[in-house]
């Protein structure tokens, strides 16, 4: 894509999303936090609008993560990058499930692995919980952005709402807010 940046090549693509899929522990949220760090921060490849917007498109169809890496790739180089970060990222991941599933399931009765498994669980909710804090701290600005924040976690959390109504109805807001105030300066 021609989006007045310097042409980042395929294979610094593919590295870096290899690299972050490689490093990238904790779950979706904590991955796509670095994938801002090295992205958006350390690279300068898009600013931190685009990236948001990727990871909004990112949350409508399966794994998020991925799709944000796809959404980053493709701005980057078009198809083609998206197809490569696709597969940097997601190479680390086939190749280290697949031990840890062959590993498991000859293993999977040892009390040891049990116990490190249950051990995980809060590291994994603290990686997440600070990629949150970290977003909220750079987006999460006004007033109007607060209310945003508790009532969409709100109808996610306590109604059941689908985070891709969350995201479409939170749009509409969003549009009809800036046409009213458009209307009315």
């Amino acid at each position: 894509m021609d989006n007045g940046r310097e042409r980042i090549s395929l294979g610094e693509i593919f590295t870096t999303f290899f690299y972050i899929g490689a490093t990238g522990f904790g779950g979706g949220m904590a991955i796509v936090s670095l994938m801002e760090r090295f992205c958006v921060h350390r690279k300068r490849w898009l600013g931190l609008d685009e990236f948001m917007h990727g990871l909004a498109f990112g949350q409508i169809l399966g794994p998020f993560s991925l799709n944000t890496a796809i959404f980053i790739g493709y701005y980057l180089r078009g198809s083609l990058g998206g197809i490569t970060a696709a597969v940097g990222f997601i190479s680390p991941s086939f190749f280290l499930i697949s031990l840890l599933s062959w590993l498991y399931f000859r293993f999977h009765e040892l009390p040891q692995l049990q116990s490190a498994l249950k051990g995980t669980n809060p590291v994994v909710i603290a990686l997440i919980v600070v990629a949150a804090a970290g977003m909220v701290r750079s987006k999460v600005k006004s007033v109007n952005d607060w209310l945003l924040v508790a009532i969409s976690f709100a109808a996610v959390a306590f109604f059941k709402v689908n985070a891709l109504v969350v995201l479409v109805l939170a749009g509409i807001w969003a549009f009809g807010r800036g046409y009213y105030r458009k209307e009315h300066q």
